[in-house]
């Protein structure tokens, strides 16, 4: 276990194509990797001689109140290491996704036979900063943590973790990606385990979508987690039978059956995992950046999902086939375009896949791209110069907006002064993030840029 700490970062997500379709293995999304970042620091917690400590800490110190405090034991009958919320004062704040996170590393990594006979693991303190973009509106930064008036990469939020109005950038998945890799960098050998190698993303990426599923209650396609272990990509999901017969934490034989589940992938012929990743084909032109924009107009539906595959199903399979089979189609040319550097394509490209996904939307009747979303869109291809075209993300609302925009500070100025000006003609409160399309996923990190925030 290395006695200075380790950072590892995790990329946020933008599905740019494949809006409902990714939940398909018949199907691909398109998604991008974003700049904005979940870090994890891993530090070795220092004892006095002779005092043994089975704690694990974590903290994430933008927030208020955001100390969580883990006891751990060993479940009987292979039933894995079994983590417990200690209270801190009077205050026990669950948050499930650093718990489960915390469970599914540990276990795997007292099944790779690298940890101490006694089950015991050195205590660490892991600390989680986040890129201020996650999240809407934020309050202004600590004065002792960046100089008056300049802007921080980590600011104080000003408030508790579960009143943080998120922005949809994917940050469940970048924690629990940033958080399993600190966890395995720090307490397995380089032989074992290294997010530089093909091997090392791939057992990372298998763990990340085994814990996340368990965090969120749900098998879902997995392409924010991918992102977050490999960056930009074409994404074909995993079967969700990879996962549905794990299981729970603490029941027997949870430990072998994680282990076993998440190393099929290497050349078994238990190979379970049949997720395709392709970075080949999603890239991005040069002088062509993909910029969001946070739309705080409206919450987006609940059940959307649901809805759309009721349609789907149920409503009219025989139509909603031949839509997302075009669709497709669509998204495929739109990578296409990108990765072969058409700039001059992208507009076209852009209008086609929207006028199906509105077509998605009337049909199943749900807000995919609302009118509202509709009007800000052509308005701002039409009206910025440099605004190549834009979409309703991922499963779609009220909530933001991806853009294909040249990569300059005019078209990014023009596009805040027509947000600006957007804003106060609508009555909504539209602003474009620093936040830009990124290719590379997870990583190590050096620690000076986190100066101010170890112990």
């Amino acid at each position: 276990m290395p006695s200075t700490p380790t950072a590892v970062s995790a990329p946020g997500k933008v599905l740019l194509a494949g809006g409902y379709l990714v939940l398909d293995r018949q199907y691909t999304g398109l998604v991008f990797g974003l700049s904005a970042r979940i870090n994890v620091i891993a530090q070795e917690i220092k004892t006095s001689p002779g005092v043994q400590l089975s704690e694990i800490a974590v903290d994430s110190p933008q927030f208020q109140e955001a100390q969580w405090r883990y006891g751990y034991h060993l479940a009987p009958e292979n039933g894995g290491i079994k983590v417990t919320q200690l209270h801190i004062g009077s205050n026990i704040n669950p948050n499930p996704f650093v718990e489960i996170t915390l469970a599914y590393a540990l276990t795997y990594i007292t099944t790779t036979g690298h940890h101490k006979a006694s089950y015991t693991f050195d205590p660490v303190h892991l600390r989680i900063l986040a890129d201020n973009d996650y999240y809407s509106q934020p309050h202004s930064s600590s004065p002792s943590l960046s100089s008056p008036g300049t802007p921080t990469r980590f600011i104080k939020f000003g408030t508790k973790l579960k009143d943080a109005h998120k922005t949809g950038l994917g940050s469940s998945a970048a924690l629990v990606t940033s958080l399993t890799a600190a966890l395995l960098t720090h307490y397995l050998p380089r032989s074992a385990f290294h997010i530089d190698t093909d091997h090392g993303k791939r057992t990372l990426h298998n763990l990340a979508q085994a814990a996340h599923c368990a965090a969120q209650g749900k098998v879902g396609s997995g392409f924010d987690v991918a992102a977050a272990v490999y960056g930009g990509c074409v994404y074909r999901r995993f079967s969700p039978s990879v996962l549905r017969d794990l299981p729970e934490v603490g029941a027997p034989g949870f430990a072998p059956a994680l282990a076993a589940c998440i190393d099929s992938a290497d050349g078994s012929s238990n190979n379970k995992w049949d997720t395709q990743i392709s970075k080949d084909s999603a890239k991005m032109p040069p002088g062509v950046a993909l910029r969001m924009c946070d739309v705080d107009c409206g919450s987006q539906t609940v059940g959307m999902v649901k809805q759309v595959l009721k349609w789907r199903d149920e409503t009219d399979p025989a139509g909603a086939k031949k839509l997302w089979d075009e669709l497709q189609r669509r998204n495929e040319e739109l990578g296409a375009v990108l990765s072969s550097g058409r700039k001059d394509g992208i507009r076209d490209a852009v209008a086609k896949i929207r006028e199906l996904v509105r077509a998605m939307g009337a049909a199943s009747g749900v807000p995919i791209e609302p009118e509202s979303q509709t009007k800000l869109l052509d308005a701002l291809t039409q009206n910025v110069d440099g605004v190549y075209g834009g979409v309703v993300p991922g499963a779609g609302g009220y909530d933001a907006l991806a853009l294909l925009v040249k990569d300059d500070e005019a078209t990014e100025e023009g596009i805040k002064q027509f947000l600006a000006k957007w804003s106060e003609e609508k009555g909504d409160k539209v602003r474009l993030l620093d936040v830009k399309g990124e290719m590379e996923g997870v990583r190590k990190e050096g620690l000076g840029q986190y100066d101010g925030w170890l112990s």
